[in-house]
């Protein structure tokens, strides 16, 4: 028997108790939990590597996706709410403390905000009743502590110029949730119409934050003194994407086929033009500043596209919708996710050749998935694109994992 004085045993619970801190401090002080976009960039990178694989296995008939889950709903929504969402999530938590100045979610804080995002992965790839249900929960529980943080600050700051994105990401939330509860209770149809629905409000959520950042960067980056479109072609180009959103979305219920298309291609031109004004000739020796520029250009293609697949025989709606997705948000998203990882962890902004190629390779992707179905090369355009995007992934993640993990230089 051991006999110890209580000066001992108060000696031993104090070590005890601040090795216990220590290890808590040693995983709160982690560079990948400093702030949204280190964890949430690979996760969502990750993701979208994984269910893309999952999914073309499965159009060749190599894997089976059959559960509580369509397997289109699972794939659409991975790419747009396990992927683009959760990128989305992690930009706005980190550019909305440059933008009020106020400390966001970083430390112990983001950890279950990453818990939340695990548990719909599991709940979504078991894919059963009771695990799609608890996804569904968990998924709303996540978005409700992303918005609650972003608003919180930007309301407290007085920041009225990011107060649009408040609904924005309300309205990403109910489209997220609805996806998923519609596809469950049988209503497939409905459930991707919302999910297309939703790749327009990116549109809308791109044509804001790239049109305040893609100028801003081309000016500093290219060493304009000026780049900026006309405000209020700024406003009408907004309005317009909003527009053709929400008569998108009706269109399903009542008939607005006259004005729907019509609607699509001004937006595009609108957008098209809006771009004109960026100098985008400037940007050419820069890749994080051309693959903006190119991404924001697939934005009105693919929306005068999708008008005239309303009036073409050989241009359908889907490959259309994917020069949105593929294209527009893709590219944008692999562009904005580079500038961050370098430029929020003291690096210069000077990309790895790998880089480059990643967003040509993005760009290969989105033709392949145009072109090769219009030629009636449905399965290969499929199969070439995904190969492509996959390739893309583990292009990001072999260059930026090391640093996305790494404390700020």
């Amino acid at each position: 028997m051991f006999i110890y004085n209580d000066s001992e045993v108060m000696a031993m619970l104090h070590e005890h108790d601040n090795g216990r801190i220590k290890a808590k401090n040693s995983i709160t002080q982690l560079a990948v939990l400093k702030l949204a976009f280190r964890s949430f960039f690979m996760l969502a990178v990750l993701c979208s590597l994984v269910s893309m694989l999952v999914w073309i296995l499965w159009l060749n008939g190599k894997s089976n996706l059959l559960g509580e889950l369509s397997p289109a709903t699972f794939h659409i929504h991975e790419m747009i709410f396990g992927f683009a969402a959760t990128v989305a999530a992690g930009f706005l938590l980190t550019a909305v403390q440059t933008w009020t100045s106020k400390p966001s979610l970083q430390g112990a804080s983001l950890l279950p905000l990453i818990a939340l995002w695990f548990g719909v992965r599991v709940g979504l790839y078991i894919n059963s009743n009771i695990s799609v249900s608890i996804a569904i929960l968990l998924q709303s529980l996540w978005w409700l502590v992303v918005i609650s943080a972003f608003s919180r600050l930007v309301i407290s700051a007085k920041s009225t110029r990011n107060f649009l994105l408040i609904p924005l990401m309300f309205t990403l939330m109910l489209l997220n949730i609805s996806v998923l509860v519609l596809d469950t209770n049988g209503h497939s149809d409905i459930s991707m119409h919302l999910a297309r629905t939703t790749v327009f409000m990116f549109c809308v959520l791109m044509s804001v934050i790239g049109g305040r950042v893609i100028p801003l960067f081309t000016k500093s980056g290219a060493n304009l003194t000026s780049v900026q479109s006309p405000a209020l072609l700024s406003v009408i180009t907004i309005i317009a994407t909003l527009l053709c959103t929400l008569v998108f979305f009706v269109d399903k219920f009542v008939d607005l086929s006259l004005f729907s298309p019509l609607l699509m291609i001004i937006a595009g031109l609108l957008h098209l033009c809006r771009l004109a004004y960026w100098c985008s000739a400037k940007t050419l020796k820069f890749s994080l500043l051309w693959s903006l520029h190119l991404s924001y250009s697939f934005i009105g293609v693919g929306l005068i596209l999708i008008g005239v697949s309303s009036y073409s025989l050989h241009i359908n709606f889907a490959d259309s919708l994917h020069i949105l997705t593929l294209g527009a948000m893709g590219l944008m998203i692999f562009a904005m996710m580079s500038r961050v990882s370098l430029g929020h962890t003291g690096r210069k902004l000077e990309p790895e050749k790998l880089t480059t190629l990643l967003f040509l390779i993005i760009a290969l992707a989105t033709f392949a998935r145009f072109f090769m179905p219009v030629f009636n090369h449905h399965l290969v355009g499929w199969n070439v694109s995904a190969t492509l995007w996959i390739s893309a992934c583990t292009a990001f993640l072999w260059v930026y994992t090391p640093i996305l993990l790494s404390p700020r230089k």
